[in-house]
């Protein structure tokens, strides 16, 4: 199976189809916030206006056609902590609230969610780390994987979760544009490293390489993981957002003043 383009209102994902479940990854497009923040800015913490987006959580929601107070987020740190959700969540993803106040009562703080029945959507932020989609029996989860979580197993804990047969990576920074220290190459070693390009060689998107030139595959190394965490059956996006800035908010590209997209996970209801 393949992840498809889809857009409704002017907002533009990637939907993949999990087997009882489904994930949507989201674009920068169908919004209504300024430059730097255009258009489809879905983050509390940047400097975009709280009203522009509130109102782009709500066209996402109304895009994807869930129900915007049932959709879960938390406080992003770069770690492995998972919420399980089997209710409405206690800090919303849109309520008719300004969103700053949600970030001011403290959200939890979580990198991945985990839902075991329809009705709820697991939604996490990214701004080039990579938005991972796992189900199976137990349900599904959507997990935030920078290199600090998929080192510190955030993949392995979402795909035991949900007893995870099914896997969709969404779109990251690529390894064409992500060079980082030793120490980051060194946390991904007992997976094994692939064979590193010419010194002046070119490096594309699809080079897959733990290099000289210390460009980190974080889509190569979350595959490894998934693998080893006995999922078998995964689809990639293969974008980089850094690549692509008509489509993606890229941190690394933008130096940090950029906006977020969204990416959803949620179990197909089964029709009577």
């Amino acid at each position: 199976m393949t992840m498809e383009w889809r857009e409704q209102e002017g907002v533009r994902w990637l939907e993949a189809d999990l087997g009882g479940a489904r994930a949507a990854f989201g674009t920068r497009l169908g919004g209504v916030s300024e430059p730097p923040f255009d258009s489809l800015n879905l983050g509390v913490v940047t400097d975009d206006e709280p009203a522009n987006v509130r109102e782009n959580r709500l066209r996402l929601a109304t895009a994807l056609g869930h129900d915007p107070g049932r959709i879960t987020f938390a406080r992003q740190v770069h770690g492995a902590e998972l919420l399980t959700h089997r209710g409405p969540p206690s800090c919303a993803f849109w309520s008719p609230e300004d969103p700053n106040s949600q970030v001011k009562a403290g959200p939890p703080e979580a990198d991945g969610h985990v839902i075991s029945e329809a009705g709820l959507a697991a939604l996490v932020f990214t701004a080039d780390c990579l938005p991972v989609a796992v189900s199976g029996p137990g349900g599904v989860a959507m997990l935030h994987c920078g290199w600090r979580g998929l080192a510190a197993g955030i993949v392995a804990s979402g795909a035991a979760a949900v007893e995870a047969t099914d896997a969709a990576i969404g779109p990251g920074i690529g390894p064409c544009c992500y060079e980082v220290g030793p120490e980051v190459l060194d946390a991904f070693r007992h997976l094994g490293e692939s064979a590193a390009p010419p010194a002046d060689g070119p490096i594309s998107c699809s080079r897959i390489n733990l290099s000289a030139h210390r460009r980190l595959d974080l889509v190569e190394m979350a595959r490894r993981l998934l693998a080893a965490a006995g999922v078998r059956r995964v689809q990639s996006a293969d974008l980089c957002t850094r690549c692509h800035p008509e489509l993606f908010f890229s941190h690394r590209r933008d130096e940090g003043r950029t906006g977020r997209q969204g990416n959803l996970a949620w179990i197909e209801p089964v029709e009577a």
